[in-house]
């Protein structure tokens, strides 16, 4: 199964969360157990040299970033919505593309020095994964890039991340919003 194949896989959904937005669910991709794991392979055929950690985004980068962690024989750091971790914890504030939100992480759970590859579904403006990229280098994290199923180029985010020196890379791209 080559990339147009996997793309196949995943749903547009019209009008969501608000009007005007195309929302991409890999939730159909996921389904599909051969196209899930064709690709958390070309995932990790993506990253080089040791990843101590996968820094997931919640909560669709959990599935990806799980699964590619075990690949990767890493460990998985979970960046969710600010008040969901129990504990000390450390957030950060960004845009999305229909709104903001707050992310954050435990304060202890990423080493300093430690390779970190932040994982999630989908790259539209970057803000999450710029969030999450602060909280992993406010600790002391060493990024490793940035890893997507899916890029929406016109949203800006890869170019975004580039512009912060962070290594991305998406299996493919839907061209709109």
């Amino acid at each position: 199964m080559n990339p147009i194949d996997l793309k196949s896989l995943v749903r547009t959904i019209p009008d969501f969360p608000k009007p005007g937005i195309q929302f991409r669910d890999i939730t159909t991709l996921m389904l599909d157990r051969v196209g899930l794991a064709r690709a958390v392979d070309a995932l990790a055929e993506t990253v080089e040299g040791p990843v101590d950690l996968i820094a997931a985004i919640e909560a669709r980068g959990f599935a990806i970033g799980g699964a590619l962690a075990v690949k990767l024989g890493a460990g998985l750091l979970l960046i969710r919505k600010d008040g969901k971790l129990p504990g000390a914890t450390i957030a950060e504030d960004y845009a999305l593309e229909y709104g903001s939100d707050r992310l954050a992480m435990h304060v202890d759970a990423c080493a300093p020095g430690s390779r970190v590859l932040i994982v999630d579904d989908l790259l539209a403006t970057g803000g999450t994964a710029l969030a999450a990229a602060r909280l992993v280098r406010r600790v002391g994290g060493e990024l490793a890039g940035a890893r997507f199923i899916v890029d929406l180029p016109e949203l800006g985010g890869s170019r975004a991340l580039a512009e912060a020196g962070i290594d991305a890379a998406s299996l493919f791209a839907f061209e709109g919003h």
